[in-house]
């Protein structure tokens, strides 16, 4: 399965959504290109503020602009928005529930950076957060449309954000819709939900898993926080043979706690499979080799479709579609990691 591949989706379709929102800034932590705001910093000036790897008061500094009505949007990498300035970030923004947008590049394990680079408990420790909202895009269609989710929040935002070369999943016409997961499949043998990159990795192997005669329901969930979506609740009763998350996260306060926490809540009682990082630090290496390290890929999704079912498929790795190269650095300095 072949996608278009969208080139910085986020760049430029930033500065066109904020041309006519003067209330609109953006502030940067010393990765302005490596975020994509390279070119807003030269086409609006005046709205734009370099902060220095100085989150702590990139934070506070945001807090103050959004008391006195402007809209900060924070361009960073994921990593730094949540562990060092968590204070700021709670106190802050959070706790007076202030229009501050958070918009995080690199999340989970997509950048060979390793620990110090590497968000893979972010959504767990935000999503405690009181006020806070989490969307987490899934291709370009998303990253171009989640502009707008953002923006009609009355509180904070954290976006976890897509940059470079993006596939196009979803149809460009075919937004991002706030608490509304996407239906991609229906059945009742599995039920599949997949946030983030994941859901394309997931879709090299649904198709062969549907030609074996398993019926799955898959749904991409792109609102991490609030997660009280009715299709999420009606996909879960369906599932007769197990319920199965992908996330690019710590399965521990991720996708796979809050699926667990609606099917606990609701006497959903079906076997639970959580795909994802299981209590481990990552390390530094490319995208692809760390999901299969980590049994985040697609061969590892066939493995515990096999489980919930109790028996093998015999799926060869080879017959899957190839899995896409992600280029994570940036073309204009070594920053990217």
């Amino acid at each position: 399965m072949s996608y278009e591949i969208v080139a910085r989706p986020h760049q430029q379709n930033f500065i066109d959504w904020a041309k006519d929102k003067p209330e609109v800034l953006v502030l940067s932590a010393d990765l302005t290109n490596s975020c994509e705001v390279g070119k807003w910093r030269d086409t609006y000036p005046d709205r734009f503020f370099s902060m220095g790897m100085a989150e702590q008061n990139m934070l506070g500094f945001a807090a103050g602009l959004a008391r006195e009505g402007f809209e900060p949007w924070l361009h960073t990498f994921s990593v730094f928005l949540y562990r060092r300035p968590l204070d700021q970030l709670q106190m802050s923004v959070a706790y007076p529930s202030l229009k501050v947008r958070l918009v995080g590049f690199l999340p989970g394990i997509m950048t060979p950076g390793g620990v110090t680079h590497q968000a893979i408990e972010d959504i767990a420790i935000v999503r405690a957060i009181p006020n806070m909202t989490i969307l987490e895009v899934g291709d370009a269609t998303e990253a171009e449309s989640v502009l707008d989710i953002a923006h009609k929040v009355d509180g904070p935002v954290y976006i976890r954000m897509l940059r470079g070369e993006v596939s196009r999943i979803f149809p460009k016409d075919e937004p991002f819709i706030f608490n509304t997961a996407r239906i991609l499949s229906t059945g009742t043998d599995i039920t599949l939900i997949t946030s983030g990159i994941m859901t394309e990795e997931a879709l090299r192997a649904i198709p062969l898993l549907q030609e074996r005669g398993v019926s799955i329901s898959h749904l991409h969930v792109s609102t991490m926080k609030p997660f009280t979506d009715p299709r999420i609740i009606a996909a879960l009763k369906t599932a007769k043979s197990g319920v199965i998350t992908m996330e690019n996260h710590s399965i521990i306060g991720g996708l796979g706690s809050a699926v667990a926490e609606v099917m606990a809540e609701n006497g959903i009682s079906a076997p639970l499979q959580r795909i994802g990082l299981k209590d481990t630090y990552a390390h530094g290496a490319s995208q692809k080799y760390l999901m299969a390290e980590y049994e985040m890929d697609a061969p590892a999704l066939i493995r515990a479709v096999e489980r919930s079912l109790g028996k093998k498929l015999n799926i060869d790795e080879s017959e899957l579609d190839q899995q896409r190269s992600v280029n994570v650095h940036s073309s204009a300095k070594a920053e990217a990691l």
